[in-house]
């Protein structure tokens, strides 16, 4: 008479392990703010939206910030997930291409034109806290 294979309690113990740590994974490949932003380069610019992309895990907005000497450069600014600045009333349509904006956060530590966003100011007037990285600062300098 055959008996049907049992697995014993320490195989299905390693294998439920096994399970938790792959479903695990992708969120230990979640970056910290530190490791792309710098805490002690603020920076508080005002431009012109070009750009606004939802998506998770994080938002960004690009714009358009007119330099002292004239020339424009196009700036992107990760903003949070679009579930958590929709909990904030902040939307995609509340930044149309062309409106205006003052971004207040920290520049990326790739000295390019990129940064964190902890707030956004609209044209008329309205702020809204845009971070969502956990160890991000909480208000720009």
């Amino acid at each position: 008479m055959h008996t049907p294979f049992k697995p014993s309690r320490s195989r299905l113990g390693a294998l439920a392990t096994i399970v938790l740590l792959a479903a695990a994974g992708p969120a230990h490949a979640h970056h910290a703010f530190a490791a792309e932003f710098d805490a002690d380069q603020p920076i508080d610019l005002k431009g012109t939206v070009t750009k606004a992309k939802w998506v998770n895990p994080h938002s960004w907005l690009y714009f358009d910030v007119k330099n002292a000497d004239g020339s424009v450069t196009n700036w992107g600014a990760e903003f949070g997930t679009p579930l958590a600045l929709q909990q904030k009333g902040l939307t995609r349509t509340e930044l149309p291409v062309g409106s205006e904006v003052r971004i207040k956060g920290y520049r990326a530590k790739n000295g390019g034109p990129l940064g964190y966003a902890v707030s956004v100011t609209l044209a008329d007037g309205r702020s809204f806290f845009t971070g969502g990285a956990g160890d991000a600062p909480t208000a720009a300098r």
